[in-house]
Order: structure tokens, then C-alpha cells, then sequence
């Protein structure tokens, strides 16, 4: 298996992700860890609530993944996202890509998450001390 793809109520264990990837043919892993920041323009987030159509979702992170095989010489992808209430500081996403090469890895990583943002459907509410926010789905 070259692929691992998750969506989870429950936080994400960033070392079995890692661990995951781990293979003696890889000499780069670059790994995103998305994590829950306590300001959002000048404002104080006090959590973010992830939804997801995930039957949808998990298409679509399969065809990343399937496409970042295709463009790059990558052994393995674990896309893991989150759902649910998560506080400042919890982990929604972790990316994890290896690869011989380092540039190979760095490169599919961010094309990674930067796919996943705008294709996806999984959709972010900012729920600041004055009210909410439903945040596009692009960077």
C-alpha cells in the first residue's frame, strides 16, 4: 500500500503517521502538521469546528494522492484530516510524504495541502469570542 487516507472524529497521532511512511528506500519524509492557531486576523480564535461530506472527501483525497504518485517519484502519501470541535493547539491535518529524494517529498507535500484546500469538502467554522465564521475553502 502506497496511500493511506483518514478521516477521523478522534485526534491524529502524528507518530504512527510517520511511522506509517517510514521504508529504507526513503531518504526524505516531509511531513504538514496543520495545527489550531489562537489568532485569526488580529482576532482570538477559541476553536474551529471541521465538517465534511466524507464519503466525498475521502474520494477526493484519494485522487491527490493518486495524482501526487503520478507527478512525483513518491513511495508512500498519508493524508489524515480531523473532524469535529478542536481547540487552540489540536492537530485537523497531517500530511506525510516520502520519497528517495527530498525535493520530491517537499514538492508533493505542498501540493498536498494546497489541493486538499481547494478541492476537498471539508469545511472550517472560526468561532471567535464575538461570534463565528465559515471560512472559504481556499488558502
Amino acid at each position: 500500500m502506497k496511500i493511506d487516507i483518514k478521516i477521523s472524529g478522534e485526534p491524529l497521532n502524528i507518530q504512527s503517521c510517520i511511522d506509517w511512511v517510514m521504508s529504507p528506500e526513503c531518504g526524505g519524509i516531509n511531513v504538514f502538521i496543520g495545527t489550531v492557531r489562537n489568532l485569526t486576523k488580529g482576532k482570538k480564535v477559541i476553536r474551529l469546528e471541521f465538517e465534511a461530506y466524507e464519503s466525498m472527501a475521502i474520494g477526493e483525497m484519494n485522487k491527490i494522492a493518486e495524482d501526487v504518485l503520478k507527478k512525483w517519484p513518491v513511495q508512500k502519501i498519508l493524508i489524515h484530516h480531523r473532524t469535529g470541535i478542536l481547540q487552540t493547539g489540536e492537530v485537523p491535518v497531517v500530511i506525510v510524504v516520502a520519497a528517495a529524494h527530498r525535493d520530491a517529498a517537499f514538492d508533493a507535500c505542498r501540493y498536498t495541502i494546497d489541493t486538499l484546500k481547494q478541492t476537498v469538502p471539508i469545511w472550517k467554522k472560526e468561532v471567535f469570542e464575538d461570534g463565528e465564521t465559515w471560512v472559504a475553502a481556499h488558502p
